[in-house]
């Protein structure tokens, strides 16, 4: 079992680390530039991608759990069906997009609100790279699928060839052709579409042949592929309440602790990659077992899931706890950010054991697509948050928000471990 866990975990892990380095590249390439507007731009680009692309993450771990358990039945025709519903979702939902980006655009720049000139470059940014949702969004069915066939790898794979297409094609527009920031949004363009092509390349392996559309789109299937779907997109409306409100609120205290819960946050972050990678092998493990109906392997795979999940934990704690200041040299030379970040040093140090139940748990939500609980623990865990948060602030400020994102963390987990309990999958057979 440790084995199937560390053989989808790794490739996940690797496959998480690599994805931020898209937005990365693209930031180094403007930051020689010779403007700081040009970094503003595509930060405030990057940010409407995000928020976009985030509510459309339904479409991996939706179609991981049900290909997962699809795969665990032996069920060929099953496994087919889910792989062409996400992809038509995927690529109606990009080109739909596509066509309405004008709209969009201004919606999200309103949201944003940038100055005018970093406004219109983000705008030629977002214009170009809107073309790409297509593919992006054909990506995230691919890659969940491919989890659920019990195959990390081909994240992988997909992600560093982004990565490496990005950086070629972006320097080469850039400083070959002085293309500036066109050249910048070109070159993720042709990495996000390289990517979607190598993902349909590697499934020429399966030999999967397509069902009829009048099978693909039925009523029945149709509506719980969107069922589950919608509750995973609420639940991540209630995690970007949760990050955004966060930011928020670090903003109206002032520059400095804005750049502290900033920089700590990175610690949260570095974990949540590591986590990610364990939640994955739980979607792919979980879904087997439960298309298997094989309810002993079902809980040793839980079980190694946490025990993984704690390992991870520990580690992590005492890494934060001997090299974390170094690290956060790494990120800043601002000697009053890293002075003022020692008075909140605590949370962020207690992060890994708060959170690490709550990945796992997800993982093994997704995989068993119990989608409404999984969102009736995300929307209980908010509800503390926004509690805590509203009532201790006045009184002990930022350390409030910090106590109520960790005890968020905590009982998001606590939330699916009593729900899971209740939930008793086997139950009848």
């Amino acid at each position: 079992m440790n084995r199937r866990i560390l053989g989808l975990a790794v490739p996940s892990v690797v496959a998480n680390v690599t994805t931020p380095l898209l937005g990365l590249v693209d930031t180094a390439i403007t930051g020689h530039m010779g403007s700081a507007v040009y970094i503003g731009a595509i930060s405030v680009g990057g940010v409407m991608f995000n928020m976009i692309y985030w509510l459309f993450s339904f479409l991996r771990a939706g179609t991981s759990g049900l290909a997962a358990q699809a795969w665990g039945a032996a069920d060929k025709d099953e496994q087919a069906l889910v792989l062409y519903r996400a992809l038509a979702v995927a690529l109606g939902a990009g080109v739909a997009m596509v066509l309405l980006q004008w709209p969009v655009l201004w919606l999200l720049r309103w949201f944003v609100d940038p100055d005018p000139v970093t406004g219109s470059l983000a705008g030629r940014y977002f214009s170009i790279l809107i073309y790409g949702a297509p593919a992006v969004l054909g990506t995230y069915a691919l890659s969940g699928w491919f989890l659920g066939m019990q195959n990390s790898r081909m994240l992988m794979v997909s992600s560093i060839v982004v990565n490496l297409v990005n950086i070629a094609v972006s320097l080469g527009l850039v400083y070959g052709a002085g293309w500036q920031i066109d050249g910048v949004a070109t070159g993720s363009l042709v990495a996000q579409w390289c990517g979607f092509g190598v993902g349909l390349w590697l499934l020429r392996r399966y030999g999967i042949s397509r069902p009829g559309w009048g099978i693909v789109l039925r009523g029945g299937e149709l509506r719980r592929f969107f069922r589950v779907n919608l509750d995973v997109m609420l639940r991540t409306v209630c995690l970007m309440a949760v990050t955004l409100w966060f930011t928020k609120t670090g903003a109206s205290q002032g520059a400095v602790i804005l750049a502290v819960n900033t920089l700590l946050m990175q610690l949260f972050m570095l974990f949540s990659y590591m986590m990610d990678g364990f939640a994955f092998a739980a979607e792919a493990l979980v879904g087997r077992y439960v298309g298997a109906k094989q309810p002993q392997e079902l809980k040793r795979c839980v079980r190694g899931v946490m025990w993984w999940g704690a390992g991870m934990a520990a580690l992590f704690t005492l890494v934060y706890i001997l090299g974390g200041e170094a690290f956060l040299g790494v990120l800043t030379v601002d000697m009053a950010v890293i002075a003022a970040s020692k008075e909140y040093w605590l949370w962020a140090v207690t992060v890994p054991f708060a959170g690490f139940a709550s990945f796992a748990w997800d993982g093994v939500f997704i995989g068993a697509t119990l989608s409404r609980e999984l969102l009736l623990s995300m929307a209980g865990a908010m509800a503390v948050f926004f509690v805590l948060e509203l009532t201790l602030f006045p009184v002990m400020g930022n350390h409030a928000l910090w106590l109520a994102f960790i005890v968020y963390l905590m009982m998001r987990g606590a939330l699916q471990t009593w729900l899971y309990r209740r939930v008793r999958l086997f139950e009848g057979i």
